[in-house]
């Protein structure tokens, strides 16, 4: 069985987004559950004291599970985030890990 791999979407947001994002909120919040009940996203936030940015955890075959999020997200299509990425994380230690390290490391 394939351990899918962990990945990191990082968003850079607009000034004033807290404010800005409630427009679009319950879309965006819907179209993240709709990721979540397929399993790729398995937790996501903004980034608090300020809030500057967001950061969202996926896991999936490849990087495009995260990419294909963010192009239909709702605050991205409407200009809230001024730029995105998405970085694989490897995991080695907590539930599911992509890297299966030997109990002696």
């Amino acid at each position: 069985m394939m351990i899918p791999m962990h990945l990191l979407l990082f968003y850079d947001v607009i000034p004033n987004y807290a404010e800005r994002r409630l427009a679009f909120r319950s879309a965006h919040l819907a179209h993240a559950r709709e990721a979540h009940q397929r399993g790729e996203l398995l937790l996501g936030g903004a980034l608090a004291n300020p809030i500057d940015g967001a950061v969202l955890l996926f896991q999936g075959a490849s990087p495009s599970v995260a990419e294909n999020f963010a192009k239909a997200d709702p605050y991205v299509l409407n200009g809230l985030v001024s730029a995105w990425r998405v970085r694989e994380w490897t995991t080695v230690v907590g539930d599911n890990p992509a890297v299966d390290l030997p109990a002696e490391l």
